[in-house]
């Protein structure tokens, strides 16, 4: 046990006769982890990225809500009397009449 332990840190499995097996297992098991590392940053990057639209998304949604408020203000009837009072135009007094067109053949 002692002899195992003293040949993992000299490391001689590195340099004996068949260290090509684990060298290509080293590289193998670096290559994964570094394509592991790698879809981690790229799925932290997209998690952000869709916490950035939602929160873009509820403010557009918020300012749409005020500005459809805001219309059905400006559209009342009494808004747009109001306004047209102040420039001096008035709402009419007798009512509009109704015009019918009969065709004869």
């Amino acid at each position: 046990m002692k002899k195992g332990f003293y040949n993992i840190l000299k490391a001689n499995f590195l340099i004996s006769e068949d260290a090509v097996k684990n060298w290509r297992f080293i590289v193998f098991c670096t290559m994964l982890a570094i394509i592991m590392i790698a879809s981690s940053h790229s799925a932290e990057k997209k998690v952000h990225q869709i916490a950035k639209l939602n929160n873009e998304v509820r403010e557009l949604r918020s300012e749409f809500v005020e500005r459809r408020s805001d219309l059905m203000k400006i559209k009342m009837e009494s808004t747009i009397t109001g306004k047209m009072i102040e420039k001096g135009i008035g709402p009419s007094e007798t009512p509009p009449n109704k015009i019918r067109v009969i065709i004869k053949d």
